[in-house]
């Protein structure tokens, strides 16, 4: 069952990783300057999300998922605490089957729990996500690009 939920990240990973960086941390700090702009900002985080995942070929499946949430979020802002819980929940699956980022997932299912039991506190909730997912890539992109310019014999 586990190998159903394999992705393949390989296609151009470490500009995807890269730009996934940026868009996080970029946003989550856009999120704690501007919280009453918060759908605004989710909405446009998840569609470019979304837009980038196509790019970058992901299965259509998973980068429907953060376009249909960013419309939602759009459309209907005040249902932004269970649409952004509900792509938290998705994606902290997909993290823990398809990654296998145990830790990451958990946190990202956790983060997911408490924006449910505290709606109110959705953009720290965002922030916190969005801050933990790109501080988390940027460390693995650091790593992946030092591995990768050491020469092997």
């Amino acid at each position: 069952m586990v190998q159903f939920f394999r992705i393949n990240v390989g296609y151009r990973a470490r500009e995807r990783s890269l730009l996934n960086t940026i868009l996080a941390i970029a946003t989550g700090i856009l999120t704690i300057i501007y919280p009453n702009l918060l759908y605004l900002i989710v909405a446009g985080y998840l569609l470019i999300l979304g837009i980038m995942m196509v790019y970058f070929k992901m299965p259509p499946l998973l980068a429907a998922f953060p376009v249909v949430a960013g419309i939602l979020i759009f459309l209907l802002p005040e249902l932004i605490p269970y649409t952004f819980a509900a792509f938290l929940g998705f994606f902290g699956f997909i993290l823990i089957l398809g990654f296998q980022f145990a830790i990451a997932g958990v946190l990202t299912l956790i983060i997911a729990i408490l924006t449910l039991m505290n709606p109110d506190w959705i953009a720290y909730m965002i922030a916190l996500f969005l801050l933990m997912y790109g501080v988390s890539e940027l460390i693995r992109y650091i790593q992946e690009r030092n591995r990768g310019d050491q020469i092997v014999y």
